[in-house]
């Protein structure tokens, strides 16, 4: 944090010594290391708070992003519904289901046919 080296800490030291006296300094040393250490929580809660709101505005912005896609993909997907259907006619839908329907169905009379000829000449 403070571009401080072990000689200028030793020259505090002294000075500190001195001036507050060897009775006096473990207590002060001590009220200055809570101090300190409380004062590097409260810097570490605040970087944690802002790093916590920017993640929620990444997240955010995720979702965002999805809901975007998701609406896109939805609009594409009813367009191409509509031109579906506008390209193709009721008619022309019943029509090309009817169509293998009665193929089917006279498959199936031919087989019906080719099976009653079988049993009466068995």
């Amino acid at each position: 944090m403070f571009d401080v080296s072990f000689s200028e800490l030793m020259l505090i030291g002294v000075i500190a010594l001195i001036v507050i006296g060897p009775e006096r300094l473990p207590k002060v040393a001590r009220t200055l290391g809570h101090l300190l250490g409380r004062a590097q929580r409260y810097v570490n809660e605040v970087k944690s708070d802002i790093q916590k709101e920017m993640d929620l505005k990444e997240i955010g912005d995720i979702k965002n992003q999805m809901e975007d896609a998701a609406r896109s993909v939805k609009s594409s997907m009813t367009a191409s519904v509509d031109d579906i259907k506008s390209a193709v006619s009721v008619d022309d839908i019943k029509s090309a289901v009817k169509e293998p329907a009665v193929a089917l169905e006279d498959s199936l009379d031919e087989a019906r046919k080719a099976l009653d000829v079988k049993r009466k000449d068995d």
